[in-house]
């Protein structure tokens, strides 16, 4: 089979659209629908179906799709070997990352990469939730997520899926606020206070929503601003309580906001990092990725 149309293949079960495809690879929609149909031709079996204006996989193209991952990482890895004997890692890496988790480990990561200047890391920052995670690695090299750890896990076939911490989420409350003199803070502590929370079907307001299962109450949600540096100059305020992640959280020490932990409720976020296969193989994406797991661990341990 020809591998460029494994790729085109690929592509499309990530993307979702021919269109899509097309702007990635630098293609014309109708170079990638020529391409699918001669792959289809190749393989003898139907591999895409109308939907709406668009196509989508058919079954066999599914599971096609699923396996062109291995074989483009198969080459990847080729490429790597040969790469691992002419030179040092080189190249660049596109990475995208959570605005939080930007905040938390990005001019450490930079930091850290300063000891490898040919590898040159590109990154964004990406306001991002679960179902975007295939589309994201299909743009990016790396893609730095995080989840409730109740959530379940990312689908990870053709991906390789890296933990990096468990983020705690603490209660942030303004200075003299009345629950500032209770340690730790309970459930029924919290009931009709005002929230400021994140965009539903975000990590955390998954979080403050379990909350509610718990105690019959259901929070009362005054804001949802996803930009935790807004929410805390909020709640520095006096404009409501949040849930906020106690790494990425500018605390100072109680000065602006206090933090205060939960009793009796296990709330975190995990913080993981998800790429392709094929990527992975890459010399320069190894490189980037063990620094960013240096940079998490030593963020847990310090802080």
């Amino acid at each position: 089979m020809n591998v460029t149309r494994l790729r085109v293949l690929r592509e499309l079960a990530d993307r979702g659209s021919v269109t899509a495809v097309a702007a990635a690879l630098s293609f014309t929609p109708s170079a990638i629908s020529q391409q699918l149909k001669a792959l289809a031709e190749e393989v003898g079996l139907p591999l895409t179906e109308p939907a709406g204006r668009g196509l989508r996989l058919t079954e066999a193209g599914r599971a096609l799709a699923a396996e062109a991952e291995g074989v483009l990482t198969a080459i990847a890895r080729a490429d790597a070997a040969v790469e691992h004997l002419r030179t040092t890692p080189s190249g660049p890496v596109r990475m995208a990352i959570f605005q939080s988790g930007a905040r938390m480990m990005l001019a450490g990561l930079l930091a850290r990469l300063d000891a490898v200047p040919e590898v040159d890391l590109q990154c964004r920052d990406v306001d991002m939730i679960s179902s975007d995670i295939p589309a994201l690695t299909a743009e990016f090299d790396i893609v730095i997520a995080h989840r409730d750890e109740q959530a379940p896990p990312y689908d990870a076939r053709g991906r390789v899926v890296v933990p990096l911490m468990r983020e705690p989420l603490d209660i942030a409350l303004p200075p003299g606020h009345r629950l500032t003199r209770l340690r730790p803070l309970h459930l029924a502590d919290l009931v009709g206070e005002p929230w400021i929370s994140v965009n539903v079907g975000w990590p955390v307001d998954d979080v403050l929503r379990s909350l509610a299962v718990q105690t019959g109450v259901a929070p009362r949600v005054v804001q949802r601003i996803n930009d935790f540096a807004v929410t805390e100059e909020l709640v520095a305020a006096g404009r409501g309580l949040a849930l906020l992640p106690r790494y990425s959280t500018d605390f100072r020490r109680g000065r602006k906001i206090v933090r205060r932990t939960l009793a009796g409720v296990r709330a975190a976020r995990l913080v993981e990092a998800v790429l392709r296969t094929s990527a992975a193989e890459r010399p320069a994406v190894a490189t980037v990725l063990a620094a960013v797991q240096a940079e998490a661990a030593e963020i847990v341990r310090t802080r």
